[in-house]
């Protein structure tokens, strides 16, 4: 029964992911776009063009140098980031977005745009909230 359902999901995710279903390799690509440091580094490349390691963790305040590289190795497992290795003393590597990257983005663009645009509201929101 187990090698049935998942053959049928497996099958289902070549033409589309279910984020609904608790297998689905989509909630892991979710997390990995939509974390804290993800959406920074997916904006940050998206605005700036190719940014070196150094570059993005100034970028991206509060990022611990641990987590930015976890997050670009996840980012570029997933096909959204591009690691351009150059071969020189001391090692030169540059980040950038892949096709996929931008469209992913562009996506993300949208919701951090709209959260900066909308911050007063949120936060006049908040301010109701604790009264």
């Amino acid at each position: 029964m187990k090698a049935t359902k998942g053959s049928a999901l497996l099958a289902k995710v070549k033409q589309r992911g279910d984020l609904y279903a608790a297998v689905c390799p989509s909630r892991v690509v979710l997390d990995h776009v939509t974390s804290r440091w993800g959406v920074l580094v997916l904006v940050a490349l998206r605005e700036e063009g190719m940014h070196r390691f150094s570059e993005l963790r100034r970028k991206v305040g509060g990022v611990s140098e641990k987590m930015l590289a976890q997050t670009l190795q996840a980012l570029e497992q997933d096909g959204f980031v591009l690691r351009t290795a150059h071969p020189v003393i001391p090692p030169h590597v540059d980040y950038s977005l892949t096709p996929l990257g931008q469209e992913v983005a562009g996506h993300v663009v949208g919701l951090t745009t709209w959260i900066e645009d909308n911050l007063p509201r949120v936060m006049e929101a908040r301010g109701k909230k604790a009264s």
